[in-house]
This record gives structure tokens, sequence and C-alpha cells, in this order.
């Protein structure tokens, strides 16, 4: 098996964020289509409105942002958009981050060259961990 691995290097920056299930699909529920526009990616909402159960995705997305908000140690604000990242999956079904200029932009400014993330999520609650690294 040939697998690739994402690049070791010198750790820059770590976050993670854990959120209940069930306050995403509340937002969701009062909010729909505002909220969805507002903080995940088309690419996001395509795939986690495909699955058989939504909400579970989207909170490990939204615990992703905020995740990787926290590893540029500057939340999401100013610096750092909802739709600055957008979660996607790899050929073996890995989480992998795609940035936007501005987060590309910020990704070089701390010296960084990588995101890499890890998410779960149970019925109750998703979690994310992210690190952004220099290879």
């Amino acid at each position: 098996m040939n697998l690739s691995l994402p690049p070791g290097g010198v750790l820059v920056g770590l976050g993670c964020d854990l959120i209940d299930v069930q306050r995403i699909r509340d937002v969701l529920e009062r909010h729909g289509d505002r909220f969805l526009d507002r903080v995940f990616t088309e690419e996001e909402r395509a795939y986690c409105l495909g699955m058989a159960h939504p909400h579970k995705h989207l909170a490990a997305r939204w615990a992703a942002k905020e995740a990787i908000s926290k590893t540029f140690t500057t939340g999401i604000g100013a610096e750092l958009g909802w739709k600055s990242m957008s979660v996607y999956h790899g050929e073996r079904s890995e989480p992998l981050v795609r940035l936007d200029e501005k987060a590309t932009a910020l990704l070089a400014q701390v010296g960084a060259t990588h995101v890499i993330l890890s998410l779960s999520h149970t019925e109750t609650a998703a979690m994310a961990v992210a690190a952004i690294v220099r290879a």
C-alpha cells in the first residue's frame, strides 16, 4: 500500500473545538439557508446536505473552522472568515482543507505551509483538531 501522509515538520499552531450537534441542528432549523450561506462553502453544503444526517456533518465542519481559526490565534473575524476555509475529502476519505486567498496569505504570514485536520462526531457531539505546520 502506498500511503501519502501529510508532511511532517515544525508545528506552528494547534487548535481544537468541540460542539454539541443539537446546537447546529437548532440553528439550521431556525435559520436554514441564511445560516448555511453565511458559514459553509458551496462544496461543504453539497456534501453535508447529501448525507442522511446533515447536522452531524455540518457540526464537524463548524468545529473544523473553529479549530483552524484557533491554530492562527485569530478566531473567526477580520483576518479569517467562515468561508476562508472549506473542508473536503481526499482519496481515502481523509478530511482536507482548502483555503481561500486570504487564508493562504495568513498561512504564509505565520510561517506555515500546510493545515492538517482530524474530525469526529457522534450523535451528540462533533469535534475537530487542526494543526498548521511548516514542512
